[in-house]
């Protein structure tokens, strides 16, 4: 919701633009730098990395792409709740036939890894979707992963977690603010920023969405630059070596004085995945 106010893809669909607008707005960054102000993105040095597809939903330009996901077991990836809402979708998970996701490939169109089905998708039933509070949700494949691919999910307190640590995100969402969408993997190097800056952000009041801190986790580039946006929604944010949040909204891509506000996954992520 990040350009609206989420991170998801925007496409043909104009719901495909609603999802994107929820999950990560980015401001305009340099063509094709992905997850605004990014770099290319080995899928071999981050192999958790999937995008969730549908290509009868989405059409095949993107190869079906519409939000990203986690592996954090050999068959189970964390994304956010808002990308697999009826709204994204256009309905129920199951009533898309072909809902996957694409592992092992950074070029969305290239070749390598697999794509496997999802089986089954848990929504965190805490999730509320008027404050983007406990945004996750737990998808269950129809084949395992290799252990490979799996990365740890940080505990509650974990270091990685506190302000001025480095972090990256990954992504395939728009590199600009203005619907230039990355066809191969980007990350962006940002920080964790104290709770402070997101709360002054995002203050709620008007009808305006308020930062929790309780369930989110705000990072960004205290110059502006680099954040996640439209496309990135439910994608990895990961420091010191393990998942400390997903893409879930904000306002603006990239905007200094508008982090971009993840979930804060030691908070909300089942015990028993």
């Amino acid at each position: 919701m990040r350009g609206s106010f989420t991170r998801a893809l925007t496409g043909a669909l104009g719901v495909m633009a609603a999802v994107a607008g929820t999950v990560a707005s980015a401001a305009p960054a340099a063509a094709d730098s992905v997850v605004v102000g990014g770099s290319p993105a080995e899928i071999t040095d981050a192999p958790w990395v999937v995008a969730l597809s549908s290509r009868d939903r989405f059409g095949g330009t993107r190869a079906g792409q519409f939000c990203g996901g986690v592996v954090v077991a050999p068959t189970k990836v964390l994304t956010a709740a808002h990308c697999v809402s009826r709204e994204a979708l256009g309905g129920a998970p199951w009533q898309l036939p072909d809902f996957s996701v694409i592992a092992g490939r950074a070029a969305l169109r290239g070749e390598g890894g697999q794509e496997v089905r999802i089986a089954d998708t848990w929504v965190n039933p805490a999730y509320d979707p008027t404050t983007n509070s406990g945004d996750l949700a737990v998808l269950t494949l129809a084949e395992s992963l290799p252990g490979s691919y799996v990365i740890k999910v940080a505990a509650p307190g974990d270091a990685a977690e506190n302000p001025g640590t480095p972090a990256d995100v990954y992504g395939w969402g728009d590199t600009s603010g203005n619907g230039s969408y990355a066809a191969s993997l980007r990350s962006a190097r940002v920080q964790v920023l104290p709770d402070g800056a997101c709360e002054r952000a995002y203050p709620g009041g008007f009808g305006g969405v308020s930062y929790r801190k309780e369930t989110m986790l705000c990072a960004g580039d205290p110059r502006g630059g680099r954040d996640a946006c439209q496309g990135d929604s439910g994608g990895p944010l990961v420091a010191r070596g393990v998942l400390v949040g997903l893409v879930s909204w904000g306002s603006g891509c990239g905007e200094a004085e508008n982090p971009g506000v993840y979930t804060r996954v030691s908070a909300v992520v089942p015990e028993r995945l």
